[in-house]
C-alpha cells in the first residue's frame, strides 16, 4: 500500500521549511522563487492568514512534512485563467489547478509525486463539489512533472505558450486535465 499521504494547511511555523524547499536546486529550477524570510512571508503569508482564495497545503508522508501542494479554483485567479483561455486552452467553469513540489530530492523519482497528485485529485473531487476539472499547465521541459501527471491519470489536452515561472524557460507548456468522474 505504501506510506500514508495527508495534507494540512500551511502554517507560519512551516515558512522556514518551505524556504529551504524552495532553495533546493531541484525545486528552484522550476519554481524560481525568492527564499528570504521576507519574500516567503510576502508570498505565502496571505495564505497562512486565510487571505487567499487558494490553498497552500503541506504534504505529509506518514506525518512528516515532505512538500507543498497548491490548489485553487482558476476563477479565483482570473488573470491566470484568462492567460490559459487566450492560449487556446479549454478552461471549464469550476476548473481547479494544482502546483506541487517535493522538498527533499531523495524523495523524488520513486513514485511519491504521482501518489501525491493522485491523492490531491481524489480529494479535489471529494472536498470541492463545485470542481469540474483539474487543469495543470507544466513547462514542456519539465519531463519529471509531465510524467507525474500522466501516471496520476491526467491527460495532455493542449500545448500553450504561457508566461514561465522561470525566465530561462521558453513559454511552451504542456497542459494536462482530469475531469470529474461521472457519478
Amino acid at each position: 500500500m505504501g506510506p500514508e499521504i495527508a495534507f494540512r494547511r500551511l502554517a507560519r511555523d512551516d515558512l522556514p521549511l518551505l524556504a529551504a524547499w524552495l532553495a533546493a536546486p531541484h525545486v528552484a529550477r522550476w519554481w524560481h522563487h525568492e527564499t528570504t524570510p521576507e519574500a516567503v512571508e510576502r508570498d505565502f503569508g496571505p495564505s497562512v492568514r486565510g487571505e487567499e482564495p487558494g490553498e497552500d497545503l503541506v504534504v505529509l508522508v506518514d506525518g512528516t512534512p515532505v512538500g507543498l501542494l497548491q490548489r485553487s479554483f482558476l476563477r479565483d485567479y482570473p488573470q491566470y485563467r484568462d492567460e490559459l483561455v487566450a492560449a487556446g486552452v479549454d478552461v471549464p467553469d469550476g476548473a481547479v489547478t494544482l502546483d506541487y513540489l517535493l522538498g527533499d530530492p531523495a524523495r523524488t523519482g520513486h513514485g511519491l509525486g504521482t501518489r501525491v497528485v493522485t491523492e490531491a485529485v481524489r480529494r479535489t473531487w471529494a472536498e470541492l463539489p463545485g470542481a469540474t476539472a483539474v487543469v495543470v499547465p507544466v513547462p514542456a521541459g519539465n519531463a519529471g512533472s509531465r510524467r507525474v501527471l500522466e501516471k496520476a491519470g491526467l491527460r495532455r489536452v493542449a500545448d500553450a505558450d504561457l508566461e514561465p515561472d522561470n525566465p530561462v524557460d521558453p513559454p511552451r507548456h504542456a497542459v494536462y486535465r482530469a475531469d470529474r468522474p461521472a457519478p
